[in-house]
């Protein structure tokens, strides 16, 4: 088999009629009834797998019909529909740089979560650094074959360094990339409350919380892999990476090739980024209106990119723009344009209407904030509210009154509401026929792209084994909580619940996310949850979140991650392999980053007792406390209940509900209008889900370059979209993070600073004032940390208001 297979692939690049393409699908279709062991083959093939991977790389995706190839044309303009199965996937060299890979991308992205602007170092720069890696691996390492006749037989060299160990590594890269969301479980209860919470505790909650999502993917890998039109727009950026890295293309004759086009592109980015990441920080957020006005706290309201509506607003830095919402050059236009119209919606509509119409008392507090409040306007004292078995005091409670929280953080909640009802109705309406369809016939009958015909010949991956996984992680999930109850609050029966609530939502949430690229958060519908069957406990209400929310993101990220290496032709046992234990790599390195950094730096998240221009304010980090205190320890029907005054907000449900409504009944009356079809109900009003601790300069910013992307140099520019928009993307994320890391290690590590104008924030200190008369803030925290507003009294007249620093 392994013979017929190299000499039937050497005959494809001999051949390049039409005739010989059509029989290469057919005999495709052909093996797809009878699997083959990739991993034996390619041991027998080692020899010959280089000369065959550049012929087959260097064939055009026109080998196949038109017809044969996937309905996206992002996808049929990017994902190559060759395969050569003789090249090995799993080498010494995939464990080697794979878990190196891990490591690395696990400790500095959790090392630098911690910041103000977090930086997320991708996979990306993983997928490059090691392509120098490998070939040096392959030039000096032995190729002596161990064990040669025996079943065991391997070698460290199975030849020159080839695109599935790539594709291997980068997913164990993956695996680091990702931030793993239990560490807010350990900042929260370490950093926050003051209390203990042991290593060996949090690591079965990291480890446990992050393995559940493999049953969930492979429960739903038939409806969210295998159908073309599931295609993950976000997996085209590497896609386009490994094509330019590993395919030779002819040089042009005007223009760059792919890969001299990321050359460039990369030393740009990695130049550029000295100035707003050291030299010139004020890039970050340049905000026109409060230069014009430096005493008007309406124009900084207004004009803050950080701590306002961020009118005017932009930001100059590939970090602001890719924080929070990922790269712009990834999402798709009609996406971007649904995420336009909710920022719009939200931001100069919802919040201006309740702010300036004083509703829940909103002008005693800041327009943009996070913070939590008292009905003067003072920071809530939680302490207080807290007994020494970490629950709710009510006496200390009503003493201290009722808590309040901004105008913008009020209506991100009632939002997120009506993201979670609009997801499901969506789903129903507009994708509940196909799904209904791929449940009876599991892909027996249905047609398939090229893609998902080519991966039917490698052995895939049972369903028994996710099951198995899934099975022990929930029983350890069980015995962790009931026997540890004391650190961790939450009874066995809600770590049931949770795995409930993630096995309902990972199919219509996998939906959104593998066509628009944006993912819709259930934080906020699993506190809610919990909070009103289980209220006063504040860390088992983070650990319901936890088990909830991120189990079910973890499968929707191994299920992207399978579309990747179904794209680029990776047996599927390999992938499962190189998740499982990235996975379990990266939470490790993760935790005992953490850790370490919990020990190491004083007053890491405390605002108020850092020392001013400090890194450590920890943005996310202070929204999961503060959501822990409004859902846990206070409970939700304390705020959003009939014991709170925030009950109307509770009707976004049925607004959420209502919305994909009308227009599923819109696309059915005007069937001829596509473009009705396009909105994404889930995508507008869950648009803005990622404030705070994202800002309006990060959602102006990437709507912009969003625009520019999708829109015009897609419509306008095709060829070179085709050619250069992924990759460009790619050279943005790598070069940003070699520079950002080599400034810290340089400049960073040894304290060594700029001081000047440029080096200031955006300029916008009044923006966090609050404007009602006569309420005094003092120690705001936060990028304006350290001042006192002193409001005067209303004047009679209209007239700009100034405001006093001291």
């Amino acid at each position: 088999m392994a013979a017929y297979t190299t000499k039937r692939t050497a005959s494809i690049h001999e051949n390049k009629d039409k005739r010989y393409r059509q029989v290469t699908v057919t005999d495709l279709k052909e093996r797809t009834e009878s699997p083959t062991d990739s991993d034996e083959s390619n041991r027998r093939n080692r020899n010959s797998s280089h000369q065959t991977s550049s012929n087959v790389a260097s064939s055009s995706s026109s080998s196949l019909d038109s017809q044969e190839n996937s309905p996206i044309d992002q996808v049929a303009l990017t994902v190559p529909t060759t395969d050569d199965p003789t090249l090995s996937a799993v080498t010494f060299r995939t464990w080697t740089l794979g878990t190196l890979a891990c490591i690395v991308l696990s400790f500095l992205n959790q090392f630098f979560w911690y910041r103000r602007e977090p930086l997320v170092i991708t996979s990306i720069s993983a997928q490059i650094a090691v392509v120098p890696l490998g070939h040096l691996m392959a030039s000096f390492i032995t190729r002596k074959v161990f064990l040669k006749g025996t079943k065991w037989e391997f070698t460290l060299n199975p030849g020159p360094f080839n695109v599935k160990e790539h594709v291997l590594i980068t997913i164990f890269a993956n695996s680091g990339a990702g931030n793993v969301y239990a560490i807010h479980i350990v900042s929260a209860v370490k950093l926050f409350y003051k209390k203990e919470l042991a290593f060996f505790v949090a690591l079965l909650v990291v480890l446990t919380t992050q393995m559940l999502g493999f049953g969930w993917a492979g429960v739903f890998r038939r409806y969210l892999v295998e159908p073309a039109a599931m295609w993950w727009p976000q997996n085209l950026v590497q896609v386009s990476l490994f094509r330019a890295l590993h395919e030779k293309e002819e040089r042009r004759k005007v223009g760059l090739t792919r890969n001299q086009f990321f050359i460039v592109a990369f030393i740009c980015s990695f130049a550029y980024y000295a100035f707003p990441g050291y030299l010139f920080p004020k890039l970050t957020s340049i905000s026109w209106l409060c230069w014009i006005f430096p005493a008007s706290i309406l124009a900084h309201q207004l004009g803050s990119g950080l701590l306002g509506l961020g009118i005017g607003a932009f930001g100059f830095d590939w970090a602001t723009v890719s924080s929070y919402l990922g790269s712009p050059l990834a999402s798709p236009w009609f996406a971007t344009a649904n995420i336009a119209a909710g920022f719009v919606l939200i931001m100069y509509v919802i919040i201006p209407i309740g702010y300036w119409l004083n509703i829940y008392k909103a002008k005693n507090f800041p327009i943009f904030s996070d913070g939590l409040f008292t009905s003067a306007g003072q920071s809530y004292d939680i302490s207080a509210i807290t007994d020494p078995k970490f629950r709710i005091d009510i006496d200390a409670y009503e003493r201290q009154g009722l808590l309040y929280l901004s105008t913008m953080f009020v209506m991100t909640y009632g939002m997120n509401f009506a993201c979670m009802t609009a997801t499901v109705v969506h789903v129903f309406l507009f994708h509940g026929r196909d799904m209904w369809e791929l449940s009876k016939s599991a892909f027996k009958d249905k047609k398939m792209d090229v893609h998902t015909i080519i991966m039917r010949k490698y052995n895939q991956v049972p369903e028994w084994w996710f099951l198995c996984i899934l099975l022990l992680n929930i029983v350890a999930t069980m015995f962790t909580c009931e026997y540890f109850k004391d650190q961790l609050q939450l009874p066995w029966w809600g770590v049931l619940l949770a795995c409930g609530i993630a096995l309902f939502f990972t199919l219509p949430i996998g939906v959104i996310t593998s066509t628009t690229n944006q993912t819709p958060g259930l934080n906020v519908i699993t506190e809610y949850i919990i909070g009103y069957l289980y209220p006063g406990y504040p860390v088992a209400n983070i650990c319901f979140k936890v088990y909830g929310y991120i189990s079910m993101k973890q499968g929707i990220t191994f299920l992207q991650d399978f579309k990747l290496g179904h794209y680029m032709k990776i047996p599927p046992r390999a992938m499962f392999m190189a998740q499982v234990v990235g996975t379990i790599v990266a939470a490790l390195v993760h935790l005992s980053t953490a850790w370490w950094l919990m020990e190491a730096i004083p007053n890491l998240c405390d605002r108020e007792s850092l020392p001013p221009g400090s890194p450590w304010t920890c943005p996310s980090d202070h929204v999961f406390y503060d959501a822990s205190v409004i859902w846990g320890l206070i409970g939700p029907r304390r705020i959003f209940g009939d014991l709170g005054h925030y009950s109307a907000i509770n009707w976004f449900f049925l607004g959420g509900a209502i919305a994909p409504i009308l227009v599923w009944l819109a696309h059915k009356v005007f069937p001829n209008q596509h473009w009705i079809g396009l909105i994404s109900t889930p995508v507008i009003l869950g648009g803005t889900l990622h404030m705070p601790p994202a800002t309006s300069v990060n959602y102006i910013t990437w709507i912009a370059i969003g625009f520019a992307s999708g829109f015009i140099a897609y419509r306008y520019y095709r060829d070179w979209w085709s050619r250069n928009n992924y990759v460009l993307s790619g050279a943005l994320d790598a070069g940003l993070a070699f520079m950002a890391v080599l400034l810290y290690v340089c400049l960073g590590m040894h304290h060594v600073s700029l001081d000047w104008w440029g080096s200031d924030s955006e300029g916008c200190l009044l923006a966090s004032c609050p404007t009602a008369p006569g309420v005094i803030l003092k120690g705001a925290g936060g990028p304006a940390g350290g001042f006192s507003c002193e409001l005067e009294p209303e004047p009679a007249t209209i007239e700009p208001r100034f405001i006093k620093l001291e």
